[in-house]
C-alpha cells in the first residue's frame, strides 16, 4: 500500500503505521461482528476489504484505485441505498449500517495521504464503539484489548514518520521539539486509554443497550420455542454450542436429571406444530412476586425445588422451568401464560439477560399415580387429536408399533420404545425440502433428530385415539464447579411428548434416542466450562455491577476482613514453630550455605573480572587478540603511569601525549606502547599483541 506520505519517510517506518492501522480496524471489525448485529453479507464485504488492503501493505498485491472509479462506486452504492432500504434491509437503521461499511471499505481502500489516515482512524474508532454499545460478550474485552496495544503502536509509529517527513525542521532547530511533541503524545495516549477503557468497559456495555433497545435491529434469538415451529428448526438450534441459559439450585445441588420446558404445541399442519392465536391469559406481577394457581392437581409424588434462571440474549420469549412453577419472581409486570402451560414475556418488553426464580414441584414420573386426575375437557381433548391429512402409512404403523398393547399408557410406551430403537439419531438436515416431512422420516430416511421424533409419535399417539401435544425446550445441561451454575447450551434443546392417558394425566415420553455424537467430558468440555465461568463473571460483575452486587461484594469483603487476620496468623504462627524445629539439626549446613552465599556475593565480580583478565593476558600473549583489546592494553599503560603521578589529559590523542612526556626511559616505553597501539586498534595487526603486553610488564617493573 504505497502512499504519497510514504516517499518522505523510511518504508520500514510506513509499512509498520499501516499493519498497526490495520489492526486497529480489524479489532474494531470483529469486535462488531462478535455482537450479533452485523448481517453477513457486510461483514464479508469487510473483511475481505481488510484482507486486500493488508495484501497491498504487505507488497504481495501491487493495486491503485483511481479516482474516477472510487466516484462511480460511491455513486452506484448510493443509488443502491434507496432499494437497500425499502428491499433488501427494510430498516432505515441496517441499510445505513450497510453503507457506512461500505464508505469504510472504499476508505481503507484507497487511503493515500495523512488526512485519509486520519479519516481511516476515525472509522476504527467508531467501529469499536458501536461494538461496545451493542455487545454483551466477554470478547468484547479482548478485541478492546487488542484495539489498544494497535492503537499505540499506530500513533507512536505515526509520530515517527511524521518526524521523518519534517527533515527541514530538524536540520534547522535539531530535536528541540521532539520531546514535547513525544510528551503530548504520551499525555494523549494515556487520557484516551483512560477514557476509552472507563467508558467501554464499564459504561457503555451496561447502559447503551437500554438506551438503543429501541432503534437497533434485535441480534439472532433462537427459533424453535415460539408459538409456531417448523419442523428443522431445533435441528439448525443444536448445532450451536453458545449459552442459552444459566441455572442455580437453592438447594445445593445441579438440577441435571430434569428438562427444561418451554412452549407446548396442540396444532399440526403437515410442517409445521403451532398454537392458535388468542388463547394467552395474561397473569399479573405483584411486587417482583407471581402466584400461580393450581392449574391441575397433583397426581404423584414428587418433591419441591426451588432455583434461578438466567436468559441470555439469544434466548426466545419463553420462560424456561422445570416441574410445575407455583411461584415466579421476575421483575416484570406481567407474563401471558398458554393454556399448554407455557410462560411467554410479552413483546413490548423484551428478554435480552432476563433473569427470574421459580419454586417448582417435580412430580417423580415413574411413581403410581396417588390421586386421579380431573378428566380432559372435551373441547381439549379435540383440539388434541386433530390432524392433517396424513399419508396411509403413518396410522398403519402406529397400529403395528401398539399392537398386543393393554391399555393407553403402554401403547404409548410401545411406540417410545420402537421409535428408540427402530430409528436412528442425526443432526445433518434434509439437503432439500420434501413433501411430507413425516412420512420420509418413518419410511424413507429412517434417521433424523428431536423434532421428528417427538412429531411422529405425537401423530401416530393421536391415530390411536390418544391425546397429544409437543413441547420444546432443553436437557439438562452440565453443572460448572467454578461458578455454581448449571450451563444450558443451545445444543442441549430438544422436543419430547406429553400425552393425556387415562388414569394417569399428563405423561411425558421421549421417543429420541441417545446422540452418539454427544460431547463428552474431554479437555475440550473443561475448556468450555473455563470460558463459561469468565464470561459469567463479565455478565455479572461488568455488565450487571449495580448497587446490589457493590454491596455484597462489600459484605464479603468485610466479613473475610475479619477472619483474615487471626486466622491467618495463627496458621502461619504454628507454620513457622513446625519449619523452625525441623530445622533445628540443618542449622550448621545452613549456616555454612549462607556464609558462602555471602562471600559469593561480595567477592564473586572481582574474581570474575581477574579470571576473565587472566584469560584475555594469555590470548593476547598468543597474538589471538582482536582490535578492540588494544583499547584495554591502552588503558592499562595509563594506569601504571597514574601511579607514577603522570595523568593523561583528555584533550591530547596518544601520539600527542607520548611526545609531550619529558625524555627518560619512561618515555621511551611509552612511545612504543603508543606506536604498537596504533597498529593494533587501527591497523589491524593482532600480532604486535604479545609485543604490547611485553612492554606494558617492562613498564610495570620499572
Amino acid at each position: 500500500m504505497a502512499s504519497d506520505a510514504s516517499r518522505a519517510s523510511p518504508r520500514v517506518v510506513e509499512r509498520f503505521f499501516e499493519f498497526s492501522l490495520l489492526g486497529m480496524l480489524a479489532a474494531g471489525y470483529f469486535a462488531v461482528v462478535g455482537s450479533g448485529y452485523l448481517d453477513w453479507p457486510t461483514a464479508t464485504l469487510t473483511l475481505v476489504g481488510l484482507c486486500l488492503r493488508a495484501l497491498m501493505v504487505a507488497g504481495v498485491v501491487e493495486f491503485e484505485f483511481s479516482g474516477r472509479w472510487v466516484t462511480g462506486a460511491t455513486l452506484l452504492y448510493a443509488g443502491f441505498y434507496p432499494l437497500d432500504y425499502l428491499y433488501v434491509s427494510e430498516s432505515f437503521l441496517r441499510a445505513t449500517v450497510h453503507l457506512v461499511f461500505f464508505l469504510a471499505v472504499m476508505k481503507v481502500l484507497t487511503a493515500r495521504t495523512n488526512r485519509d489516515y486520519t479519516f481511516v482512524k476515525v472509522i476504527a474508532v467508531l467501529e469499536l464503539m458501536a461494538a461496545a454499545m451493542l455487545s454483551a460478550s466477554l470478547s468484547f474485552f479482548g478485541f478492546l484489548a487488542l484495539f489498544l496495544l494497535f492503537a499505540i503502536a499506530a500513533f507512536a509509529s505515526d509520530e515517527v514518520r511524521r518526524s521523518a517527513q519534517s527533515r527541514r525542521a530538524i536540520v534547522r532547530g535539531g530535536l528541540r521539539a521532539f520531546p514535547r511533541r513525544l510528551g503530548v503524545l504520551a499525555i494523549f495516549l494515556f487520557a484516551g486509554v483512560l477514557t476509552m477503557t472507563a467508558g467501554m468497559f464499564f459504561v457503555l456495555p451496561r447502559t447503551a443497550r437500554a438506551a438503543l433497545a429501541r432503534f437497533v435491529p434485535q441480534r439472532y434469538h433462537l427459533a424453535g420455542f415460539s408459538n409456531v415451529v417448523t419442523l428443522g428448526e431445533i435441528g439448525e438450534i443444536k448445532r450451536s454450542s453458545a449459552p442459552v441459559m444459566h441455572v442455580r439450585s437453592y438447594q445445593g445441588e445441579g438440577l441435571l436429571q430434569v428438562r427444561w420446558r418451554g412452549t407446548s404445541l396442540a396444532e399440526f399442519d403437515g410442517r409445521r406444530w403451532f398454537n392458535p392465536p388468542g388463547g394467552d391469559v395474561p397473569l399479573h406481577v405483584e411486587r417482583g412476586l407471581l402466584t400461580l394457581p393450581r392449574f391441575r392437581a397433583r397426581t404423584r409424588p414428587g418433591r419441591p425445588i426451588v432455583y434461578q434462571v438466567h436468559l441470555n440474549d439469544i434466548a426466545s420469549d419463553t420462560l424456561f422451568v422445570s416441574g410445575t412453577p407455583e411461584t415466579i419472581s421476575i421483575g416484570l409486570p406481567f407474563l401471558n401464560f398458554t393454556p399448554g402451560g407455557s410462560f411467554h414475556v410479552p413483546p413490548r418488553f423484551g428478554l435480552g439477560g432476563v433473569s427470574y426464580g421459580v419454586y417448582s414441584f417435580l412430580e417423580d414420573e415413574t411413581a403410581p399415580v396417588s390421586t386421579l386426575p380431573d378428566p380432559l375437557a372435551p373441547p381439549e381433548r379435540r383440539e388434541l387429536l386433530k390432524l392433517p391429512p396424513l399419508d396411509e402409512r403413518i396410522p398403519r404403523l402406529a397400529r403395528g408399533m401398539a399392537a398386543g398393547a393393554a391399555g393407553e399408557d403402554e401403547m404409548a410406551r410401545q411406540l417410545e420404545h420402537r421409535l428408540r430403537h427402530d430409528y436412528g439419531y442425526t443432526l445433518e438436515l434434509l439437503p432439500a425440502s420434501v413433501a411430507d416431512p413425516l412420512a420420509h422420516f418413518l419410511f424413507v430416511r429412517k434417521k433424523g433428530h428431536c423434532e421428528y421424533f417427538a412429531s411422529s409419535m405425537a401423530v401416530m399417539l393421536r391415530t390411536l385415539g390418544i391425546p397429544s401435544r409437543v413441547v420444546t425446550g432443553f436437557q439438562s445441561g452440565v453443572y460448572n464447579p467454578m461458578t455454581g451454575w448449571q450451563v444450558v447450551r443451545a445444543s442441549d434443546a430438544h422436543s419430547w411428548v406429553e400425552a393425556w392417558i387415562n388414569g394417569r394425566g399428563w405423561t411425558t415420553f421421549d421417543p429420541t434416542p441417545p446422540d452418539p455424537g454427544a460431547a463428552g467430558a474431554g479437555v475440550s468440555a473443561r475448556l468450555s466450562l473455563y470460558l463459561d465461568a469468565a464470561e459469567q463473571f463479565w455478565q455479572d460483575w461488568v455488565l450487571s455491577y449495580d448497587l446490589d452486587r457493590q454491596i455484597v461484594l462489600a459484605a464479603r469483603m468485610d466479613e473475610s476482613a475479619r477472619r483474615l487476620p487471626f486466622r491467618w496468623i495463627r496458621e502461619a504462627a504454628a507454620r513457622l514453630t513446625d519449619t523452625a524445629r525441623a530445622s533445628v539439626a540443618y542449622a550448621p549446613w545452613l549456616a555454612g550455605a549462607v556464609g558462602i552465599a555471602i562471600l559469593a556475593m561480595l567477592g564473586g565480580p572481582g574474581l570474575g573480572r581477574w579470571w576473565s583478565g587472566r584469560l584475555r593476558a594469555r590470548r593476547l600473549a598468543r597474538g589471538e587478540g582482536q582490535a578492540s583489546d588494544a583499547t584495554l592494553l591502552y588503558h592499562r599503560m595509563l594506569g601504571l603511569l597514574e601511579r607514577r603521578g603522570i595523568q593523561k589529559p583528555p584533550w591530547l590523542t596518544p601520539t600527542e601525549f607520548a611526545r609531550v612526556l619529558p625524555s627518560s626511559e619512561v618515555a621511551i616505553l611509552v612511545d612504543d606502547l603508543t606506536g604498537a597501539y596504533n597498529e593494533f586498534r587501527f591497523g589491524g595487526r593482532s600480532d604486535v599483541a604479545p609485543r604490547i603486553v611485553r612492554l606494558l610488564d617492562r613498564l610495570e617493573k620499572l
